[in-house]
């Protein structure tokens, strides 16, 4: 396929955080583009706004005609009716991830990869470089609040590119320089088990390295790719080739310095708190240190970086009143943002509002999640979000719940959240997950700020 042959688009789950990337590249291209989702949300309007048409009905009888290529999402099933047309019109039809291999065949490319951390550190690293001088292109699994968009413009030859493991599909990339921030075992319903997901995964995804590249790893995660005959680097707290030393939190900031054995950048203050964020910036400085950004300048950016909507996410941040949004929806994510809440406000009650997200992750995770929400005071446990997945049968928010030894915690519909709030004293309110929980931030943010004042 040759991009410069494609003059109508058509995306089949065009507001995902991925394919609405795509669909802004195409549009921004001059390429006519539009899209089917199965809701309204922020995301969809927002593409709409900037000129693609975005369809809520899957019609088959008033589909484009005219369109030159298909780009479909995993999370959208085999059996939707507008992909099976497509398919059965012999349409060129492609995923998601083929495409954007296609888009940085020719591009130097920066891909960011890892079970937790990649959306943080990958638009982090977007910003350092570009702050920086080099005017790098960037497609981002969130919408980065610098650059109000998941999809980046530039006109250098490099792109950074959010390395997704779901389905595979990292392995359409074929990587200059990249990261890999964590190893956690997760979509183990692609994968089958955490052997599988490193042999078939991340294994085969270092393999696909270009020649001289250089694969960046957290601190312990080395070993596994000792043996592929790659350049591998190591960046971690007080640790690594890369180190954060003399970490301590100053007004509300995580402050550190940065030492390798070329560089040394002293002070660096970080304005999204946890440990997990200061691992996060280790590896996006050391790549905007290998483009050739300057320390100062790295200084400067670190200090400017707004973050990503639905990254521990302030909505309020009051003296007596916070809430926070976050995507978290693993185990290890629910830790480390419930974590960075306590760091901050030691002493104050935390209350959680959690939405699983897919069945299969709850039922192979459950003991993780009871676990992390364990460390939380309160607890709002909303039904899983289904996304892709048909119900397994005794796998329901009660199993989580039944695990949980916090048993100060209540199991309700999302429709039931507000008037719930109404009635509690909160100190710090948080919103965790990677379904529609999003749809309740702004009516929660006037709930409290409404029980605040009576």
């Amino acid at each position: 396929m040759k991009l410069n042959n494609i003059h109508s688009i058509y995306f089949v789950g065009i507001g995902g955080i991925g394919m609405s990337a795509l669909a802004r590249y195409f549009h921004g291209r001059g390429v006519k583009v539009a899209g089917y989702d199965r809701t309204e949300t922020t995301l969809t309007k927002t593409l709409v706004s900037e000129g693609i048409t975005v369809r809520y009905t899957a019609e088959v009888a008033t589909l484009p005609q005219d369109v030159d290529l298909v780009v479909y999402t995993p999370a959208i099933p085999a059996s939707h009716a507008e992909l099976v047309w497509f398919r059965e019109q012999n349409y060129e039809v492609l995923k998601r991830s083929a495409v954007l291999g296609i888009i940085s065949k020719g591009m130097r490319t920066v891909a960011v990869a890892g079970t937790h951390g990649k959306t943080t550190t990958s638009t982090l690293t977007t910003h350092l470089l570009r702050s920086g001088g080099v005017d790098c292109n960037a497609f981002l699994g969130g919408v980065a609040r610098n650059f109000s968009s998941n999809f980046v413009e530039g006109a250098s030859e490099w792109v950074v590119v959010e390395a997704d493991e779901f389905d595979r599909s990292f392995l359409t990339l074929h990587p200059d320089l990249a990261t890999i921030m964590s190893l956690d075992a997760d979509h183990l319903d692609i994968y089958g088990d955490e052997a599988s997901m490193m042999e078939t995964g991340f294994l085969a995804f270092a393999k696909q390295m270009k020649p001289g590249g250089e694969l960046l790893v957290k601190v312990g995660l080395e070993s596994s790719f000792a043996d592929l005959g790659i350049k591998v680097s190591t960046f971690g707290i007080e640790a690594g080739d890369a180190q954060a030393q003399n970490l301590r939190v100053e007004e509300g900031y995580f402050v550190f310095d940065y030492q390798s054995e070329a560089v040394t950048i002293k002070n660096l203050r970080h304005p999204h708190p946890g440990r997990h964020n200061v691992e996060n910036a280790l590896a996006a400085i050391t790549v905007a240190l290998r483009l050739g950004v300057r320390p100062a300048a790295i200084a400067e950016g670190l200090l400017s970086f707004r973050g990503i909507a639905r990254r521990f996410e302030f909505h309020i941040r009051e003296e007596d009143l916070v809430y926070i949004d976050d995507y978290a929806h693993h185990p290890t994510e629910l830790s480390a943002a419930i974590g960075a809440a306590r760091e901050l406000y030691p002493g104050r009650k935390v209350t959680g509002i959690f939405q699983p997200h897919l069945f299969s992750r709850t039922q192979d995770f459950v003991d993780g999640f009871a676990a992390a929400l364990d460390e939380l005071d309160e607890v709002l446990l909303l039904d899983i979000y289904p996304a892709r997945e048909e119900p397994i049968p005794g796998v329901d928010s009660r199993l989580i719940y039944d695990h949980m030894k916090n048993k100060n915690c209540q199991l309700l519909s999302k429709a039931e959240v507000l008037d719930t709030l109404a009635k509690m004293d909160t100190e710090v309110v948080m919103t965790l997950g990677a379904g529609d929980i999003d749809t309740l931030v702004d009516p929660i943010k006037k709930q409290l700020l409404a029980t605040k004042e009576q």
